[in-house]
């Protein structure tokens, strides 16, 4: 048996001593750190942006199939796409967490431990948090500060007649992911002598469970010295985010099924279960791509990058939200997205 050590003997602040005394700052606008009643951030006539998240165990997270190691790293990394769906580049994270007493130093290691390793892989500091009692599991909440050149971030609501529609990389992952996680765990609710058998679908578990970033896209836009018009980070599936950015820009647009990027290893899983995958990309979420609206004038630039795909383009009001189907039919985007308790 591994050794278990109470949260409990460390009290609150051996605790925080215990978590942030590995903590090297690595950028300059890092004035002071933890250690303080507040962090200090001098972003040198830069604008700065700022994004919140909270993470709720058995509503976001579901720590019967989700290391800690890999909890700790998307924690950070979810955070940090808000920031870079700005145009930004992050450079600070506070911490704070929410822990019961079922809940070890070990365990607590591992999650710190997926921390500091999305830290360290981004280049961003963590300078802050707190630490407290839960009674309900398991609670996260991140806070991601950025910065950007002066007026050079990014909105939703700023896409344009003519823009192209465009997303990185490739969609619909993470949520079959999601569907072989959430089978296993029922199979082993109901007979917990069984082993899972999650496929050797490492790619769409992979997806879900330690997501990237889309840091190279922001670099990207840089090197090429392309300003998106409109952008926004993919959570809660492809068609809510159009909609925001149509609803927002006062737009309409035309998405293209056969345009949307779903690699080999999600069409294969999704058969497994017998369901679309480009429903699966429409409405899934938390790939955590970028959807972006740019110029057409800026169609040579992006052309040749093989981690951007264009899907559509923007219209007039009017015209509505629609997608034409690989059969050549037109339908109404409709979004499946998150929506809180009424």
């Amino acid at each position: 048996m591994s050794e278990r050590t109470e949260i409990s003997d460390l009290g609150e602040f051996g605790l925080i001593d215990h978590l942030t005394k590995n903590i090297e700052l690595q950028n300059a606008s890092s004035v002071l750190g933890v250690g303080d009643d507040a962090a200090v951030i001098d972003h040198f006539g830069k604008q700065t942006v700022v994004t919140t998240d909270l993470l709720l165990e058995g509503v976001h997270f579901d720590l019967m199939y989700t290391p800690l190691k890999h909890l700790g790293y998307k924690s950070i990394v979810v955070n940090l796409s808000d920031v870079y769906a700005m145009n930004a580049i992050p450079t600070q994270v506070t911490l704070s967490i929410g822990i019961s007493n079922r809940v070890s130093l070990e365990a607590l290691n591992e999650f710190y431990d997926g921390v500091y390793a999305a830290c360290n892989h981004y280049g961003v500091d963590l300078v802050g948090g707190d630490t407290t009692t839960s009674q309900k599991g398991f609670v996260i909440s991140v806070t991601a500060i950025g910065e950007v050149a002066p007026d050079k971030f990014v909105k939703r609501n700023t896409a344009q007649k003519g823009d192209l529609l465009c997303v990185s990389g490739d969609l619909g992952a993470a949520y079959i992911g999601l569907l072989f996680l959430e089978r296993e765990k029922k199979i082993f609710l109901e007979s917990p002598g069984v082993q899972p058998d999650l496929e050797q679908e490492t790619y769409v578990i992979g997806r879900l469970l330690k997501p990237e970033a889309r840091k190279d896209m922001i670099e990207f836009f840089a090197e090429q010295e392309i300003i998106p018009t409109a952008m926004m980070d993919i959570s809660d599936g492809l068609s809510s985010e159009i909609l925001h950015i149509c609803k927002q820009s006062n737009m309409g647009c035309v998405l293209y099924e056969d345009k949307i990027p779903i690699a080999e290893e999600t069409r294969m899983a999704a058969f497994k279960f017998e369901i679309d995958p480009t429903a699966c990309a429409l409405s899934g979420g938390e790939d955590y791509e970028l959807i972006f609206t740019v110029a057409q004038s800026d169609y040579e630039k992006i052309n040749g990058n093989p981690q951007i795909s264009i899907i559509g383009y923007i219209t007039e009001p009017e015209a509505g939200c629609t997608i034409i189907t690989k059969g050549g039919g037109q339908h109404k985007i409709t979004a499946q997205g998150w929506n809180p308790i009424k």
